[in-house]
């Protein structure tokens, strides 16, 4: 696959957001315009290229494959070349003039599957603005919607075939992951009896999975030994999660204008998030009950509502909680050896947490 040059956007345009992302600024660029490139490969046939136009918006921060490619230049103690990996019991054979490459692959494979899934949740959300623009449900309708989602994933399937088996096992089991994570949101809505060990177990599937997977694909196609691999998970994992409540949090109290996105959905759809567990924890019977009510009435009283988040500390417990789980992520990366790319690593991860505070 050829990289594009024709893309008519400059690095410094890109929307990465993120400023540790600096350091591979280049091949985020490569992944931008390799992700254009699959989309521009679909034919016009009765105006399919049109509705694949709407995908063409503003790149948004780029998280995935950042962890991709910042994880793909963590250095290793051992040999780069026939490292044998105590995470999947395969040996691996990744040259250093080729494993840059797999790892913007795979960053492109990564970022498709995230804006596929975000297709799918402006559906089930029934957002009407995505990264400042409209969503395509709003503009095409809910099946036009869903099934560019299901476009963006088939290209997917066709990319994942050049990589080796044990990448796509990777990519194959995040994904099953997200889903079975979202679906399980989905049947737990209404749950107000939700426990916080059942939110975390429920975001750690439909977010943190993802974002794990992505530091052990680029640690592999890095060459990275079994033990840095570990650690890279374990810190994609936790930073995952953290990012998962910061999101849900952001739902409930961010500016639409700052944020580029629908919000407020978790509540109008019922989800039992973070904040709003504490909440019902921490308040009396009496008082439950209020909640309870203003929780069912579909968003109607939000204003209310977060005024009782506030009241109750439960904003704060949620940033606090978000807080510990990067710090448990950069803990993960003690060992490590240090280079631009840990350093990276644990700026992403306190990119993360403050996003709310």
């Amino acid at each position: 696959m050829q990289l594009s040059t024709q893309t008519g956007r400059s690095v410094s345009s890109l929307r990465i957001g993120v400023p540790a992302f600096g350091l591979i600024e280049n091949e985020l660029k490569q992944v931008s315009e390799l992700v254009k490139e699959q989309l521009a490969s679909c034919p016009d046939r009765n105006g399919i290229g049109r509705l694949v136009e709407c995908l063409n918006s503003p790149a948004g921060k780029m998280i995935r494959p950042g962890l991709v490619l910042l994880s793909n230049r963590v250095p290793s103690a051992t040999l780069r070349t026939s490292v044998r990996d105590a995470s999947c019991g395969e040996a691996t054979e990744e040259r250093a003039g080729n494993k840059g490459n797999t790892a913007v692959r795979i960053g492109v494979i990564v970022e498709m599957i995230h804006n596929a899934a975000l297709l799918h949740d402006d559906v089930i959300d029934e957002g009407e603005k995505r990264r400042g623009l409209p969503t395509v449900n709003s503009l095409w309708g809910n099946e036009s919607a869903v099934l560019l989602g299901d476009f963006l994933l088939s290209r997917v399937l066709l990319m994942c075939a050049d990589l080796e088996p044990r990448y796509q096992r990777i990519i194959a089991a995040a994904t099953a992951r997200t889903c079975e994570g979202e679906l399980r949101q989905i049947i737990q809505r209404r749950n107000w009896q939700m426990r916080e060990s059942e939110y975390i177990e429920i975001i750690t599937e439909k977010s943190a999975a993802l974002f794990s997977s992505c530091c052990h694909l680029g640690a592999l196609s890095g060459g990275a030994s079994g033990k840095e691999v570990r650690m890279l998970k374990d810190f994609g994992l936790n930073a995952g999660i953290a990012f998962q409540i910061t999101d849900d949090l952001l739902d409930i109290i961010g500016d639409e204008n700052k944020v580029g996105k629908s919000l407020g959905s978790d509540i109008c759809k019922s989800k039992p998030t973070l904040a709003v567990i504490h909440l019902l924890g921490a308040a009396d019977e009496k008082e439950k009950s209020l909640v309870n009510r203003k929780l069912s009435d579909g968003g109607g009283s939000k204003k209310a509502l977060v005024e009782m988040l506030r009241l109750y500390g439960s904003l704060d417990y949620a940033r606090r909680r978000a807080k510990e789980f990067v710090a448990k992520g950069i803990s993960a990366l003690a060992d490590l050896k240090e280079s631009g790319a840990k350093s990276a690593l644990i700026e992403t991860a306190r990119f993360i947490e403050r996003r709310v505070f």
